[in-house]
């Protein structure tokens, strides 16, 4: 088809009057507008007039003068691109489309990124439908006629041609959605083509079958030269595509713009749906099935959304299967795609793909299937709807007739199916994902709990096979998440955020629901619990079940409705004491601490003081554990008898009632049978003999500690006597120091109890417990001792932070595989948590952490989080204290390097590289806004610069001290400091230092060098410059900060009270080794003595103030980047919550030396002549002093 505009009839001007009016003039919305007023941009952008009458005005326009109304058209286009500039009707008559389009490109406004198809608004995204809604109308109405006049679809689709190979994105996304809604428009058209010359077809051969004498000689003529008009139409039409898709198509759908690509592949899946005759074919289908590997999600899904359209009907879907062979093992392979939205159309496509027989292989099936237990709901749901419609909808002959529910029921095969599946998938404790993936699609078959009792109760009929124990398990469990799924109506942990408001309809599903679940297994459950009394894990499931009873059908159900309200209600009654009576025959056989568990907290359900069934249920629990502690302490008094040593038998008997006793406790409160005194006495005499059995140590400390806390809930309440609360103090702290004894045991199970118990009851009884308004609670306030808290950071060394394979040593025997790695790194993880809250809450030192914070590197996969965690929250409560403990624990790993590699520090030792790595790591948690840490780093370098000059060499005078290698690890910290506090930091060193240490340049020296580079003004950069001159770098600020001298505050000079009264001689600037040149003079900057910005930090090392920082000068970008490129792609994973994001390119982050100016509003970059003569003659010196040593070497 010809790209080129068609001349007009030489009788077009004067018909149209085009020639006498101004280029400008257009007839839109019923009437002409000249240049300035209302646009067909502005008709379509504002939307106040329907589409169809917008076409019409212009096809009413384009009937009057084809030229000016094709000029209105294409200006529409540009200036739908975000164009500023207008095609002119003297440039539509003379210039070519490309020539048109260079022009526009170059009037194209360069600065604004924006164009109306990427401006976010709902105004711009009712334009985009208005624009397409404008181009489907525009070739609707002008089918019959104007599109086959040769001239406007040739314009239109040349112009949108050219526009789409453009370098501008505005003119190829605008110019291909065009073409491509055009080319939708094209295949409605060319389909309705189709239609009627099948009809003119139909038509003719009816006519021409007719007898000769019935024949109609004209009407078959017509109908030959309607067939041949309509033919000619489609040739005309299919060219146009033709031309669009090779033009447009063939180029774009490979854009680098992933949401032009996107356009293409959505469109042809709308041809291929719409016309299929045409489209559907390997010719067309092998561009969606390329594209499904784009990089970019939008495209992927849009091509999954193509595909989709095509198989929901069974008639195109069987016409794929060339496609899907050669493009099904991709699509399988995008059930697992990281972008979770296409996963989610990649399971629902082959759902679909599911009606087509035997496409699917069982390995393409179960790639899905596992699906069903992922932790993204969407996805998860998705593949629970493969599944159901993969073994769950064929039904064969043999099961039509079968009754609705019950065994033998239909839902019982599928419910056995379930089961059948869910043993096979091996993920046995993900019950509840199960059951919530197959909730949407399959809940009606969840929901039929009668069968499931059916199935558990009813013996098998003969020829039927019975479930196994195993499959019975299953059954129960699936039983129990489905019932928990009615009741709650979210989703199990790890798939939702959270509750979400259920509608009214949903709110009564969940009441009838919970209603049946009463009646049903009101009746059920106590014959279930008879059947599997000694089953633990059938057991533990059922004993779950009441707490989703609605209580209140206990006396107003609905069993028999013919029934009269007494004999109703003592049916209830009779079913409440078969549940009650299982409920204690299965506490009484099982010592499983699950099981007990669970059968208190059974009652705890049914003992809810709003309901009538609670008298009842009180006396039955009442009884019960009367029958426990007098049988408790029956046997202590027999097991605790002086002169006998206890057999087995009573310590088992004395365990099995403690557990009961225990796990009871945790959900009653059994205050009124006193159980402190005899589980003291229980732990007092395991203490002092040292041979009772660690189970009933644990379960004593255990019901000891419910004890404590069922005691504080009443104090709290205010329902306690008046000596209670003295009681409460002496129980407490004599039952802390029990533990804390317990704590030296040999037995690491009771370790770990008496551990954990403590941090639990120093985080209650901490200082805290007097928050919100609760000061009546001081009295009962605990601190540990430093005795106490040397033994918890003991237990934490000695038990967290070891090897995995001195843990499997110390498991007596336990097998060394996978599951019990884990289960003992979670126990450690639980365990160190413990005491992390500790720090956290200010309940222990913060100096504590030390121990902690120095294992970070080397158990970093294991606790790195926690530690993190710590560390971040330890910072928020104190951030000088925080600084001065990190600071501390890489003193302690430097110390213990010095005691295995004695006095002579290699630098090069994986040793010292693991501190310094370290040291760098703590650096980056610090953050990037350095004036919030400011006063914290301070007062690490301090404690840093005394701890590297604490000890003097043991080699002698002239050797450099012991700690002077800790000076390269400090160095780390130096880009925290802002300018002035480099300085102050620098002059605090040369205190440390004499005129011998600062002329030594051997590598044992090499530690102080760098460290004092580091504190030069600039010497932050990345090549740490050993030129200690005066930086010529300003400072950068933003047009909103203040200036420096209305931000900087005066401070005294205390920093230096500790070494006033030593005779520390004045220090030089360090020589320039690197360089003879010296900077200008006018780019040098000197300390102002009348400004304090270089006393800034003096006040930090003498007292500790709050708010010190905080209205200094802004820090400049390059201040507060790191001193390397490996640093810069630490920072996000290592930042710390409380630092910011720069979303900078890595080139752009630090500005060249020669773009910062001196900012010569801050009085620092002054510089006084005089000064600068002091700095020449200073270095000068030094030179002289180095040449004289060299001549007399």
């Amino acid at each position: 088809m010809a790209a080129k505009k068609g001349k007009k009839a030489p009788g077009d001007k004067a018909k149209g009057g085009g020639a006498g009016r101004a280029p400008g003039l257009g007839r839109v919305n019923g009437h002409y507008q000249e240049n300035g007023m209302e646009t067909l941009f502005e008709v379509v952008k504002m939307g106040k007039s329907a589409t169809q009458s917008v076409v019409d005005d212009w096809i009413e326009a384009y009937k009057h003068d084809r030229d000016h109304a094709l000029l209105d058209l294409i200006n529409f286009f540009i200036q739908c691109s975000g164009c500023k500039g207008a095609v002119s009707g003297e440039m539509f008559r003379h210039m070519q489309n490309s020539e048109i389009i260079r022009k526009m490109t170059e009037e194209f406004d360069e600065d604004g990124g924006d164009y109306p198809f990427t401006m976010a608004g709902p105004q711009w995204k009712k334009f985009r439908i208005n624009f397409c809604d404008f181009i489907a109308v525009l070739v609707r109405q002008c089918q019959y006629s104007i599109i086959y006049d040769e001239y406007m679809m040739d314009t239109v689709i040349s112009l949108l041609t050219g526009l789409s190979d453009s370098q501008v994105r505005a003119f190829r996304h605008t110019s291909t959605l065009a073409a491509m809604k055009l080319m939708t428009a094209l295949v409605n058209v060319a389909l309705n083509l189709s239609i009627n010359m099948d009809n003119t077809q139909r038509q003719y051969e009816a006519e021409r079958n007719k007898v000769l004498a019935k024949r109609a000689n004209d009407r078959l003529e017509n109908l030959l030269q309607k067939r041949k008009e309509l033919q000619e139409n489609q040739d005309e039409i299919e060219n146009m595509m033709n031309a669009i898709f090779k033009g447009v198509f063939v180029h774009r759908y490979r854009d680098a713009i992933a949401e032009i690509r996107a356009i293409c592949i959505e469109e042809i899946g709308m041809w291929m749906k719409l016309y299929s005759d045409a489209f559907l074919n390997d010719s067309y289908l092998k561009y969606v099935g390329w594209t499904m590997h784009d990089k970019q999600g939008e495209v992927r899904l849009k091509c999954l959304g193509a595909l989709q359209g095509l198989f929901h009907s069974r008639e195109l879907g069987a016409r794929l299967e060339l496609f899907t062979s050669r493009f099904k093992d991709r699509i399988v392979s995008m059930t697992l795609d990281k972008e979770y939205d296409v996963a989610v159309q990649a399971i629902k496509l082959l759902t679909l793909v599911l009606h087509s027989d035997e496409i699917l292989t069982a390995e393409d099936c179960e790639s899905v299937y596992h699906l069903v237990y992922s932790a993204h709901r969407p996805i998860a749901v998705s593949a629970g709807e493969f599944l159901f419609k993969k073994l769950f909808s064929h039904r064969g002959p043999e099961e039509e007739g079968l009754p609705r529910r019950g065994r033998q029921s239909l839902n019982g095969s599928l419910i056995k199916t379930t089961v059948f599946f869910y043993l096979e998938s091996e993920l046995h404790e993900h019950g509840a994902y199960l059951v919530d993936s197959l909730w949407d699609c399959g809940s009606e078959l969840l929901k039929d709990w009668e069968s499931m009792i059916s199935l558990l109760l009813d013996e098998p009929v003969s020829g039927e096979e019975a479930l196994t124990d195993r499959q019975e398990t299953a059954l129960v469990e699936i039983m129990l998440c489905a019932i928990r799924q009615a009741c709650e109506c979210h989703p199990p942990v790890g798939r939702g955020t959270g509750k979400r408001v259920l509608s009214a309809k949903e709110k009564k599903t969940q009441l009838d629901d919970r209603t049946r679940i009463t009646e049903m297994f009101a009746v059920a459950l106590p014959l279930l619990l008879a059947k599997y009394c000694v089953d633990i894990d059938k057991v533990t499931n059922l004993l779950q079940i009441p707490k989703y009873f609605d209580l209140d059908i206990y006396t107003t159900g609905r069993l028999e409705k013919v029934c009269t309200f007494l004999h109703l209600f003592l049916i209830m009654q009779f079913h409440l004491d078969a549940l009650l009576r299982q409920i204690w025959e299965v506490q009484d056989k099982h010592t499983d601490t699950e099981v007990l568990e669970a059968s208190s907290t059974t009652y705890h359900s049914l003992c809810n003081e709003e309901f009538t069934i609670f008298n009842r249920v009180d006396i039955a629990r009442s009884q019960l554990l009367d029958e426990l502690v007098d049988k408790f302490n029956t046997l202590l008094e027999d097991f605790l008898q002086e002169g006998e040593e206890p057999d087995e038998d009573d310590a088992y008997q004395v365990l099995s009632t403690l557990k009961k006793i225990s796990a009871f406790h945790n959900a009653h409160d059994l205050s009124k049978w006193d159980l402190f005194t005899s589980n003291y006495k229980l732990l007092n005499t395991g203490l002092q003999n040292g041979d009772m059995p660690e189970q009933i140590v644990i379960h004593a400390m255990q019901c000891t500690h419910y004890i404590i806390l069922w005691h504080l809930a009443k104090v709290s309440d205010g329902s306690s006597l008046k000596g209670d609360m003295v009681t409460l103090r002496k129980q407490m702290r004599a039952f802390c120091l029990m533990c804390q004894r317990y704590l030296n045991s040999i037995n690491n199970a009771v370790k770990e109890q008496a551990f954990t118990i403590l941090c639990d009851l120093l985080l209650i009884f901490s200082h805290q417990m007097m928050s919100s308004g609760r000061e009546q609670l001081e009295p009962l306030v605990y601190t540990p001792d430093s005795s106490l808290q040397a033994e918890l950071l003991n237990f934490i060394l000695d038990q967290v932070f070891i090897d995995q394979d001195e843990d499997n040593n110390s498991t007596d025997g336990q097998q060394d595989d996978e599951a019990s790695k884990i289960e003992a790194l979670h126990k450690r993880r639980n365990l160190l948590a413990a005491y992390c809250k500790l720090i956290i809450y200010n309940v222990v030192e913060i100096n504590t952490g030390a121990d902690i914070f120095k294992q970070y590197m080397r158990y970093y996969n294991d606790y790195g989080d926690i530690i993190k965690e710590t560390l971040s929250k330890t910072r928020q409560i104190d951030k000088v204290q925080c600084a001065k403990t990190l600071v501390l624990s890489l003193q302690m790993l430097f110390n213990d390097m010095l005691s295995e590699l004695g006095f002579n520090v290699d630098r090069s030792t994986s040793a010292f590289c693991g501190i310094k790595e370290l040291s760098r790591r703590f650096s980056l948690t610090f953050g990037l806004d350095q004036m919030k840490t400011r006063e914290a780093i301070a007062m690490l370098h301090k404690d840093g610069i005394e701890f590297a000059f604490k000890e003097p060499s043991p080699q002698g005078q002239g050797s450099p001290p012991l700690n002077l290698a800790f000076l390269d690890i400090l160095s780390e910290f130096s880009s925290k400091l802002i300018h002035q506090d480099k300085r102050t930091v620098h002059k605090y060193l040369e205190r440390f230092m004499t005129v011998q240490m600062a002329l030594q340049r051997d590598d044992c020296w090499l530690p102080l060098i760098s460290y004092r580079n580091s504190l030069q003004v600039g010497g932050d950069d990345d090549t740490m410059s050993v030129i200690s001159g005066i930086s010529s770098r300003g400072s950068t600020r933003s047009k909103k900060s203040k200036s420096a001298t209305a931000s900087k505050r005066k401070l005294p000079e205390v920093w230096m009270n500790r070494e006033q009264n030593m005779q520390t001689p004045v220090m030089m600037h360090s020589p320039h080794l690197t360089s003879t040149v010296l900077r200008d003079p006018k780019k040098m900057r000197q300390e102002d003595s009348s400004q304090p910005h270089n006393k800034c930090l003096c006040v930090l090392l003498s007292r500790r103030g709050s708010g010190l920082m905080e209205d200094d000068e802004e820090p400049i970008v390059e201040d507060v980047m790191m001193s390397s490129e490996d640093r810069l792609e630490d920072i996000n994973e290592d930042m710390n919550f409380e630092t910011m994001d720069i979303d900078l390119p890595a080139s752009k982050n630090r500005r060249e030396r020669s773009e910062l100016k001196p900012d010569y509003f801050d009085p620092s970059s002054i510089m006084d002549d005089s000064v600068r003569i002091i700095n020449f003659l200073q270095c000068c010196f030094t030179y002289l002093l180095l040449f004289l040593c060299n001549r007399s070497m």
